[in-house]
């Protein structure tokens, strides 16, 4: 029962916020369901992907999906998880999991920041710093399985002027991009590591997760937006500090043999 509380947790926050889906899948799979971390970050991917890909059909019938953005970004993104997801073959899940914490803390400033003031624009339009930008997303992502909505959104909106539903919109299409892509690259790294993914558990949290996605969808405009962000970051700051205590705890006091 818990579970399918935190996989229509991952939904809704996809379907309000365009973000934060996988990061509350690793840890989810982690802490939870006891998962490997290179099994929670390729079971986050192909998770969060699906999810995502259900939730961009209603957009793309709406056409509020801007595909020359998704081109400029979502292919440099796509880049850059494959570099990303190929490094984190060298490192242990626990550094993956300390990263990923860190990356946490990213995203709580980042949605908290946004929750003030999603409207402002302070950085000049640039198509140059946009492909950079999402080359680094890419990375981040495929490092540490984090889709990058709560770092595309922003990116998208800031950089390509596009309004916030569209940017949200968009940005949908770009996680299904990146976490497809890094899944596939990531099933080189659990052979290597004699690592498998439970395909019965990742088909009921898609299936939970996207109806929470498309519930989320529909009451989004409804919702305080503002209000929910900031309970979001703060839920998200908690779990940041215990993954990074947690983590950098193994790595000091229980070093790899």
């Amino acid at each position: 029962m818990l579970l399918i509380l935190a996989a229509l947790l991952i939904g809704l926050s996809l379907g309000v916020f365009s973000s934060g889906g996988s990061i509350l899948t690793v840890p989810l799979l982690v802490y939870l369901v006891e998962q490997d971390p290179k099994s929670a970050i390729a079971s986050s991917l192909i998770i969060v992907g699906s999810i995502s890909f259900i939730s961009s059909i209603q957009n793309i019938r709406n056409g509020i999906i801007s595909w020359h953005h998704v081109l400029l970004f979502g292919f440099p993104s796509m880049t850059g998880m494959v570099f990303g997801a190929s490094l984190a073959n060298y490192f242990s899940g626990t550094v993956q999991l300390l990263s990923f914490g860190f990356v946490m803390l990213f995203a709580v400033k980042a949605m908290w920041k946004s929750s003030a003031s999603p409207e402002q624009h302070q950085i000049p339009q640039s198509n140059a710093l946009l492909i950079i930008y999402g080359v680094l997303v890419g990375l981040i992502t495929g490092f540490v399985g984090v889709g990058g909505g709560f770092l595309i959104v922003p990116a998208l909106t800031l950089l390509a002027r596009l309004p916030f539903v569209k940017a949200a919109a968009t940005s949908l299409v770009i996680i299904t991009l990146n976490s497809f892509t890094g899944f596939i690259k990531y099933q080189s790294i659990l052979e290597a590591h004699a690592l498998s993914l439970d395909w019965h558990l990742l088909t009921v949290v898609i299936v939970t997760g996207a109806i929470g996605s498309l519930t989320g969808q529909k009451f989004a405009k409804r919702l305080p937006r503002t209000q929910l962000m900031r309970g979001f970051s703060i839920f998200l700051l908690t779990m940041a500090t215990f993954i990074i205590y947690e983590s950098f705890f193994k790595l000091v006091l229980i070093p790899a043999k």
